[in-house]
């Protein structure tokens, strides 16, 4: 016991000093053009569809295909890069309210490419063909599957698709 009264202090209830926190990750480089570093994509690569087959398809299913095709490509699209709206989705979609899958798959289909770190061929905006044009004679909307598919194909192929 202490004579004085003072607190008696314990030295081994004195914090440590602090130490400097560590320093923050360094930002991931940017590309030439702004467009962000390519990623490495865990699931396989799609198939490629021939644009004239798949019209033929249409045309011989009175349209039933497009419900096939929205299905299949936005599946591979999902499973190739684990985002998007995957297959159910853009079936149900498609049936319920056709008219914003222009606009979903052509999107879907640029942001593949962007996350490859290159310029999408390919945007939302690209569905104006088919909302815009699509009545007159189906103009429309051949000019965006023809757009939409091809830009599709083109970026399965550079992943290694053969077709």
């Amino acid at each position: 016991m202490s004579d004085t009264n003072e607190p008696a202090t314990n030295e081994s209830a004195v914090p440590p000093p602090y130490e400097a926190a560590p320093a923050a990750p360094a930002p991931v480089p940017a590309m030439a053009g702004g467009g962000m570093a390519p990623y490495a994509a865990a699931g396989p690569v799609g198939t490629i569809r021939s644009t004239g087959t798949c019209v033929l398809l249409t045309i011989v299913t009175l349209g039933f295909y497009t419900w096939y095709w929205w299905y299949k490509t936005h599946d591979e699209m999902k499973r190739h890069s684990g985002e998007g709206i995957g297959g159910g989705i853009a079936l149900l979609l498609a049936i319920l309210v056709s008219i914003v899958m222009p606009f979903l798959t052509s999107n879907e289909v640029g942001k593949l490419y962007e996350r490859d770190g290159k310029k999408a061929p390919v945007t939302a905006m690209t569905g104006l063909w088919y909302l815009l044009l699509g009545w007159l004679f189906f103009i429309g909307a051949i000019v965006w599957f023809v757009k939409t598919n091809s830009a599709l194909n083109d970026y399965w192929r550079s992943k290694g698709a053969q077709g």
